[in-house]
């Protein structure tokens, strides 16, 4: 993924170009990771240009503050102006959506409290994650070294910028171990997720994932998937699934906003299944592309268009 270097972002209620849109090096987020952020996309749809879900993501983002006590000083209503704003200056019909809030400059100390909260929107034009042949034919993944975090350590239902530390750690070990991905445990030895997926399991026809307790990201992807796939027949239980059930699976698949739905071959150099996409992988990965994309019915109201005006100008968003 290559930045455009070009184009702008929202900073605080204004767009800045993309070259300009800079922080002080001793802000706190920085030096502590004091910050949260969402990943979101807005897909080229039939009826133009349409945001995923990005009322779940934009919720999940300020619930994401609430838990580290930030006090987001936009509401959701005029962060979601802001992404539309965004998304039409730069004249995108898809793209990535990252916003993000953070602890600005003030003063170093752990305690962030005289900190500002500041707020930045970036979009750029994102493919898809993985290449062609691995959503059609599958991903060789491992399972990681490392844990994941540990329940009452940094809280895994945040999407916090100090849990990509622990991503990152996953992710690395995985490419230099010649995978490209891995598949972390959580401190009871349970399947857990990847280093920034969510996991599921398909074993006789049942689906399969991991419970929010066993430290994965309450995943808006996730919730999706466990809705598409409920509602062409599947039954899905979520459960705390120990590592050797990776192996005796029909199929395994990750699931996320980055991944959209990428089916796993193989895991520790053990084949799952055929060896490459299964039948219920498919069907939930055609229907999921099928709704992005707007050649579906959208039946629970997932794409916000991007086709009305911001309801605001890049000076005058609402601040709470």
């Amino acid at each position: 993924m290559a930045f455009p270097g070009t184009g702008k972002i929202w900073m605080n209620g204004s767009l800045v170009d993309w070259k300009d849109a800079k922080i002080h090096i001793a802000s706190h987020v920085v030096h502590y990771g004091s910050g949260v952020f969402e990943g979101a996309r807005c897909y080229d749809t039939r009826q133009g240009p349409a945001c995923f879900r990005l009322d779940a993501h934009l919720r999940r983002l300020i619930d994401s503050a609430r838990i580290y006590r930030m006090e987001v000083p936009y509401d959701q209503q005029a962060l979601t102006d802001a992404v539309m704003e965004t998304i039409q200056v730069n004249g995108f019909r898809a793209c990535y959506i990252r916003p993000l809030v953070y602890r600005g400059y003030d003063s170093l100390g752990v305690h962030p409290g005289a900190c500002p909260i500041d707020v930045a929107i970036l979009v750029w034009e994102w493919g898809a994650y993985f290449t062609k042949e691995a959503i059609e034919e599958g991903l060789d993944v491992k399972v990681s070294t490392w844990m994941r975090n540990a329940p009452n350590t940094t809280p895994a239902m945040a999407k916090s910028i100090a849990n990509y530390a622990n991503a990152q750690l996953i992710k690395m070990e995985a490419v230099a171990d010649g995978y490209a991905e891995g598949i972390a445990l959580d401190t009871s030895g349970n399947v857990s997720e990847g280093s920034g997926q969510n996991v599921f399991i398909v074993r006789d026809g049942v689906i399969y994932t991991p419970p929010i307790a066993s430290s994965v990201l309450w995943g808006i992807t996730r919730d999706s998937v466990i809705t598409i796939a409920r509602d062409l027949g599947f039954e899905v239980r979520e459960q705390a699934l120990p590592r050797e059930t990776l192996y005796l699976a029909d199929e395994v698949f990750f699931v996320g906003t980055a991944v959209e739905v990428t089916p796993i071959r193989s895991i520790d150099r053990i084949k799952v299944g055929r060896g490459r996409r299964g039948p219920v992988t498919e069907a939930i990965q055609q229907r999921f592309f099928q709704i992005v994309r707007g050649e579906a019915p959208d039946a629970h109201g997932w794409l916000q268009y991007v086709h009305a005006p911001a309801a605001t100008t890049s000076g005058g968003a609402s601040r709470r």
